[in-house]
């Protein structure tokens, strides 16, 4: 196995290194829920558990890797210093992790990191869960246990979360990140951000109701409520034959945790309809710097991300993941898969929780040369486990240059 994964590192590295002006490009683009990683975590370099997360990552070898899980530090946030500028997390994993060669014979890796504003942790102002109270504070969260596994949420916390635009214990936690090659180039000129955007902008919204038929929103939630539960990206990242590859990111709330309206179901529906949507060029929608309108470019594009949905089975509302597989312009030819059998997990499976609910789906045009699901443990693996409730995918995309 070991041999198997040096090639495998190893032909990762050189996938750009072939690229030429005009000809198709390989690149590896991956996804990777790395469970709830805080700042505390990302300042110091020896957390156990971020070492073998690296460790992955730095056996896959991704050009472009979208992280999930990993908290945005903000003012508010826990450990986060007056001063500072936010959103260093991911450049700090970077430098603290994925620059240092996490086991003998691996390559360190140096990418590019964006951040960008969510809506973990940020308080509404308003009482969104109905339980009579808008909770506006948080406690302190507990600290991280030796072998890096975070602490667990309190009962304040959640108060907390539940009344912000998207469930945190605190401001910020459960962000996203995107790593991207040092040798590729992010044009953030062109990043669109949809952090704000109101859910009930979204034409047919499945905003929840309660029994009588009512909105489970008093009048003024649903006014300010917001579609995405973290945020919604289109980060173009420019390849060496010409071509932009957009890179569509999110986390939607996952379909449970909450009570017979469906609220977080409904939720992830319409978030991930989102993509649909934007793709389709549909008018209702307007970025965070009052852009409006969709995706109007013919440009190849990745969506990836922890999309809370298992197109077979699990509780989300009306399959969404099932109803982005099938529009036109996302191909569905590649399913990844497994080499590692995991007790109670089909081959597809991307979770502990026996659901795939990771993707890297690429637009029509698209090759899939190579991908799957990524199970082996980590040399430094914590207690002889998988560090993460995820399992990274990850796929080869030929990229045809830009005509």
């Amino acid at each position: 196995m070991r041999s198997r994964i040096g090639l495998f590192l190893a032909f990762s590295f050189c996938l750009l290194c072939l690229a030429e002006p005009g000809a198709p490009v390989v690149v590896r683009v991956a996804t990777f829920n790395i469970e709830d990683v805080r700042e505390d975590d990302v300042a110091r370099p020896d957390n156990p558990r971020l070492k073998a997360l690296a460790e992955i990552i730095q056996r896959i070898g991704p050009n472009i890797v979208f992280l999930n899980e990993i908290a945005y530090d903000m003012p508010g946030a826990p450990g986060f210093k007056e001063g500072d500028t936010p959103g260093q997390n991911a450049a700090r994993f970077v430098e603290n992790y994925l620059s240092q060669a996490q086991a003998p014979g691996l390559t360190p890796v140096r990418y590019k990191a964006f951040m960008a504003p969510v809506n973990t942790g940020l308080f509404s102002g308003l009482d969104l869960d109905n339980d009579g109270t808008a909770t506006d504070s948080f406690p302190p969260p507990p600290g991280t246990a030796p072998d890096g596994t975070p602490g667990e949420q309190t009962k304040g916390g959640r108060a907390f979360g539940n009344d912000c635009f998207g469930f945190g214990t605190f401001p910020g936690q459960y962000g996203m990140a995107l790593l991207v090659d040092e040798r590729l180039t992010i044009d953030t000129e062109n990043v669109r951000t949809f952090q704000r955007l109101p859910w009930d902008y979204v034409t047919g919204n499945l905003m929840p109701i309660r029994p009588d038929g009512s909105s489970w929103y008093s009048k003024e939630a649903k006014e300010i409520m917001r579609l995405s539960s973290k945020s919604h990206w289109d980060v173009p990242v420019g390849l060496p034959n010409g071509a932009t590859l957009h890179i569509f990111c999110s986390h939607p709330t996952p379909p449970v945790f909450d009570g017979p309206e469906d609220r977080n179901g409904r939720r992830n529906h319409d978030e991930i309809r989102f993509w649909m949507d934007y793709i389709g060029n549909d008018p209702y929608i307007v970025d965070d710097h009052s852009k409006y309108g969709g995706f109007a470019s013919d440009d190849p594009f990745v969506i990836v991300g922890d999309l809370n949905a298992d197109p077979k089975k699990g509780e989300s509302f009306k399959n969404p993941i099932g109803k982005l597989l099938s529009i036109r312009r996302v191909s569905r030819e590649f399913t990844p898969k497994a080499d590692i059998d995991v007790p109670g997990l089909e081959n597809t499976d991307t979770s502990m929780f026996k659901m795939r609910v990771d993707y890297v789906l690429p637009s029509k045009g698209i090759t899939v040369k190579e991908g799957g699901i990524w199970r082996s443990l980590p040399a430094s693996n914590v207690g002889g486990k998988f560090p993460s409730d995820h399992f990274p995918v990850w796929a080869d995309l030929v990229v045809p240059a830009k005509q």
